[in-house]
C-alpha cells in the first residue's frame, strides 16, 4: 500500500516537473502568417484563393503568463480576411487568477469560447490557418462542437490549451507535438509537423 502511494505521488510530481519546466521557456516575436490547403500545400497570405472559402487557424496568443493556444474558424473574405469568426479554446472559466493558479495542481472548471485577446493581432505569437472545403468545414466544425460539450474541465499538466488544440488538430488527420510545450512553440510545431 505505501509502495502504491509513494509510486503515485512520483508520478505527480513527475507529471508537474514536465509541466514547469515546458514553460522556462520564453517566446520569441510574433512568427510569420502560414496559410496552407489540408494537404500541407503552401497558399499566399492574399491569395485570391482564399476568397469565399471556409478556415480553420491554428493560433496562439501572448499573455502574462505563458500563452494560450486556441482556434479561429469562419469564412473568409477578399484578400484573405475573416468575416464574422468564431473561436475555441479551453481556459479556466474565471478571469480571477485564482482558478488558473490552482488549475495547475487539480482540475478547475473550462470554458470553450473566445477569452479577451484572442483576435487582437498585438497579441498573436504564432498561427496557421488551413483553407478547407465546404464538406471539411462542416466536418471539423461539428468535432469542435461535441469537444466543447465535454471538455469541462482545465488542468494545466493533463488538460490544458494545447490538448485541446491538439484533439482538433489529430480530428482533421494532422499530427500534434507535446502538449508541455508553450503556446507559440506548440502552434509552430504544428504547422513543421504537417506542412511539407
Amino acid at each position: 500500500m505505501v509502495v502504491k502511494l509513494a509510486k503515485g505521488h512520483l508520478s505527480l510530481l513527475v507529471l508537474f516537473a514536465f509541466a514547469i519546466t515546458s514553460c522556462q521557456s520564453e517566446d520569441k516575436p510574433p512568427q510569420p502568417r502560414f496559410v496552407s490547403d489540408t494537404r500541407g500545400n503552401a497558399i499566399p497570405a492574399k491569395s485570391p484563393q482564399q476568397d469565399g472559402r471556409y478556415f480553420i487557424e491554428f493560433r496562439s496568443r501572448y499573455a502574462l503568463s505563458y500563452g494560450h493556444t486556441y482556434v479561429v474558424f469562419g469564412r473568409l473574405g477578399k484578400n484573405g480576411q475573416m468575416i464574422n469568426p468564431e473561436v475555441s479554446g479551453l481556459a479556466p472559466a474565471s478571469t480571477d487568477e485564482g482558478p488558473y493558479i490552482l488549475g495547475h495542481f487539480v482540475p478547475v472548471p473550462a470554458e470553450t469560447g473566445a477569452s479577451d485577446g484572442d483576435l487582437e493581432e498585438q497579441y498573436r505569437s504564432a498561427s496557421w490557418r488551413v483553407i478547407l472545403t465546404e464538406a471539411e468545414y462542416n466536418k471539423t466544425v461539428a468535432f469542435i462542437r461535441k469537444l466543447q460539450a465535454k471538455s469541462k474541465f482545465w488542468q494545466a499538466s493533463v488538460y490544458n490549451c494545447n490538448a485541446f488544440t491538439g484533439e482538433i488538430a489529430r480530428s482533421m488527420g494532422y499530427e500534434t507535438p507535446s502538449i508541455w510545450l508553450r503556446p507559440q512553440e506548440f502552434v509552430t510545431k504544428l504547422r513543421e509537423m504537417n506542412v511539407g
